[in-house]
């Protein structure tokens, strides 16, 4: 009898430490890790480095900007390699930010810059407005490497400029590119 009643405290004992066992449920899993893209054939590639591009005014004296109204452009580049003109022909690039509300189509100074009352410019290498969020006109592409040289410019907002309020500092200014192939 001491052996049925060892069995029967070992089935008592196995029974307790089964019901967590049973009654666990799987637990359901939330999304929270999404995917998505789009897989496009594109006829060239930007350049490694080309992604982010610092643009350095240096030093911008502020009686040049109230008797000239903006700078002389500085130059930067962005290039396009192993272009295949079979796939597309042309680019259209499209510069995306915050508007200068004196200066539409101009870039507006990040807000932990300084400076106050100028707004970035950009523009062709032959000296035509590339105006913010507006989509510019197709560049043929060229085979092989190619460069599509810009230029960018620092200019005195109107009001800014009339009441000689332009305030000297240190300032950034972001702005995104998009390349959009035809």
């Amino acid at each position: 009898m001491a052996r049925d009643s060892q069995n029967a405290r070992k089935g008592l004992a196995l029974l307790l430490l089964t019901p967590p066992l049973l009654m666990a449920v799987p637990a359901q899993a939330v999304d929270n890790l999404a995917f998505k893209g789009t897989l496009v054939n594109a006829p060239c590639t930007l350049r490694v480095g080309d992604e982010d591009i610092m643009l350095d005014f240096g030093t911008v004296i502020d009686k040049y900007l109230y008797s000239d109204s903006r700078t002389p452009s500085r130059a930067f580049s962005l290039h396009l390699d192993d272009c295949d003109t079979a796939v597309m022909t042309g680019v259209k690039l499209t510069f995306s930010g915050t508007e200068s509300a004196g200066l539409p189509g101009l870039l507006v100074l990040d807000a932990t810059s300084v400076a106050r009352g100028v707004a970035i410019g950009m523009e062709t290498s032959g000296g035509q407005a590339l105006p913010l969020n507006v989509q510019g006109s197709t560049t043929p592409l060229t085979p092989g490497n190619m460069v599509i040289a810009l230029q960018a410019y620092v200019q005195a907002e109107p009001a800014a400029q009339a009441s000689k309020g332009i305030v000297r500092g240190p300032f950034t200014a972001t702005a995104t590119f998009a390349l959009e192939y035809q």
